[in-house]
């Protein structure tokens, strides 16, 4: 039985509906985030990323995991929070993405670290809440209330749209 429940869109800003189901949270700076464990390939340490010129600044690179070259991106940059240092708990977390045209796509996210895999119910999400004009928010998907704690979940695939020029 198929336990995921669909949210109800905010229509007037045109998001994508949210899934209640299990997602990895993780740290950027003091905010915790949660993206579906489904979009989730892999968890590995902090490792030397090689730089590619002419990139957005949020692209850090590429690594060569198992043979395969995968762009980077540092969360922290691409959120607007700005670089931060790396500790022992920074790490890397290689998604699948979706990108324009049903175009699959593994990207490598530096995160400050992951917390842990949660199943997130329906009843504790509730829809972005209007931030006003100034601020972008459909990337987010929702807010979910987990163990006391307020987590974004993000929309992995609209906040790496555009960074798949590594791989054109």
């Amino acid at each position: 039985m198929n336990t995921a429940t669909v949210l109800k869109p905010s229509a007037e800003a045109g998001k994508t509906p949210a899934l209640a189901g299990k997602h990895l949270t993780f740290k950027l700076d003091a905010e915790s985030y949660g993206i579906p464990v489904i979009k989730v390939r892999d968890i590995i340490r902090l490792i030397p990323i090689t730089a590619v010129p002419q990139v957005p600044a949020y692209v850090k690179g590429v690594i060569n995991l198992r043979g395969k070259i995968i762009p980077v991106v540092d969360l922290r940059i691409r959120f607007g929070l700005g670089a931060g240092s790396n500790s022992d708990s920074t790490c890397i977390v290689v998604v699948q993405v979706q990108l324009a045209g049903a175009r699959n796509l593994a990207m490598g996210l530096i995160v400050d670290a992951v917390e842990e895999v949660v199943n997130i119910m329906p009843e504790d999400i509730e829809e972005t809440p209007d931030f006003g004009t100034q601020v972008d928010a459909t990337y987010i998907l929702g807010m979910a209330k987990v163990k006391g704690q307020v987590k974004a979940l993000i929309d992995i695939d609209r906040v790496l749209a555009g960074t798949s020029l590594l791989n054109s």
